[in-house]
């Protein structure tokens, strides 16, 4: 593609552009901050503080204290060392382990590898609309069970589960709940303060915040064992020198994010109606997800009778998704919506729109004409269109 051609940028679910006040701000402590926060000299006490700023800023988002917070490179480090950190630190309570099997991978893979080291992994089936039901999340706990690990929004499909009553079922029989929320903080209002919940990952790209940082929320009481060893940093849970200018910009998105989520909600609740309105005539589409409610950020459609990635290369230059990012290049079907029951070819037809803060309605415009026109060129290349 021409790098002249103007990018209609409808993926807001792999990534987020960087805020301009983000990156005013990492550019400020690059300048100004750059030494090692764990330096006991002015340098690094003056990082040390852009440090403590940034997690008050967090912390503030969220309803926790600053204390409760641990970085990492992101959501895929903070769910290894929850998950794997609470397993094996209460491998003596039990083997047994919850989840559902649509996950984001870097939540499954974690269990299988669990399960190769002799954890029993009862994997979870969500509705057709892609939700789990508290009744069968209850009845597949069990004495043995020790950690149960649910994603707060889906990625692919922008089904919202039932956290609260979820981590309240947990919270009674003494069960560690960990939830993955990289698609929901920053985007959702959240107050883990009053939440039943005992780990909690994020991590900064997913809202307006730099790549290559985020972060662990573990309550009070929450013990885990460290994955990494070399330092003392961070209660030696997660040791390393800090990245100074990416903790600052994760601390400056979440400041933020508190200052505009109210006001992000209803402007994507309008696009994903634009949307829809403008697509749904379609012969042959239907919705994968939650087809009322769901994060309004994303919108994944399919089709009777066109490929998924067919139809990806017709929309250039709009950029979305066929699945999640992290699994893009993989020719596999969609694993989570085949779990909402969907056949490999309808799994394969699949689009997914996200948008965001900085989406307009004349991009939506675009997306709709874009499809559309996609649509009828497959649909006037298939042999059937011929008898």
């Amino acid at each position: 593609m021409s790098a002249d051609i103007d990018l209609i940028y409808l993926d807001y679910a792999a990534t987020t552009p960087p805020a301009q006040q983000v990156l005013q701000r990492m550019r400020e402590v690059q300048a100004n901050a750059w030494f090692n926060p764990s330096s006991n000299h002015l340098g690094g006490m003056t990082s040390a503080a852009v440090v403590r700023a940034a997690a008050e800023q967090l912390a503030s988002l969220l309803n926790v204290g600053a204390e409760s917070l641990i970085w990492t490179s992101g959501a895929t480090e903070a769910n290894n060392l929850a998950i794997l950190g609470a397993a094996k630190q209460r491998e003596h309570r039990g083997k047994h382990l919850v989840t559902m099997r649509t996950e984001h991978k870097a939540v499954v893979d974690v269990f299988r590898a669990l399960e190769k080291l002799g954890f029993d992994v009862t994997w979870l089936e969500p509705d057709k609309h892609g939700h789990l039901s508290v009744e069968r999340f209850s009845a597949a706990l069990r004495d043995d069970t020790q950690l149960a690990s649910i994603m707060h929004v889906n990625n692919e499909t922008g089904a919202i589960q039932e956290i609260a009553t979820l981590g309240s079922a947990c919270r009674q029989r003494g069960i560690v709940f960990h939830v993955d929320g990289a698609q929901a903080c920053g985007k959702m209002p959240l107050d883990l303060a009053r939440l039943p919940i005992d780990l909690y990952s994020l991590t900064a790209h997913k809202f307006y915040g730099p790549k290559g940082v985020g972060a662990l929320f573990v309550a009070e009481g929450t013990p885990l064992t460290p994955l990494m060893f070399g330092g003392g940093q961070q209660r030696r849970l997660r040791p390393g020198t800090l990245a100074v200018d990416l903790i600052a910009g994760l601390g400056e998105a979440a400041a933020l994010a508190a200052a505009s989520i109210e006001r992000d909600l209803p402007h994507l609740s309008a696009l994903k109606e634009q949307l829809f309105t403008g697509i749904k005539e379609i012969e042959g589409l239907h919705i994968n997800g939650p087809e009322q409610g769901g994060y309004p950020g994303i919108l994944n459609v399919g089709l009777d009778d066109v490929e998924g990635e067919s139809l990806l290369l017709a929309l250039e230059p709009l950029c979305v998704a066929t699945g999640s990012a992290c699994n893009s290049r993989n020719q596999e079907p969609s694993y989570v919506l085949r779990a909402l029951g969907r056949s490999d070819f309808e799994a394969q037809s699949a689009i997914r729109f996200s948008f965001g803060r900085m989406t307009k309605p004349e991009d939506i415009d675009a997306a709709i004409a874009l499809y559309r026109q996609g649509v009828e060129k497959l649909r006037g290349l298939a042999p059937a269109a011929a008898n």
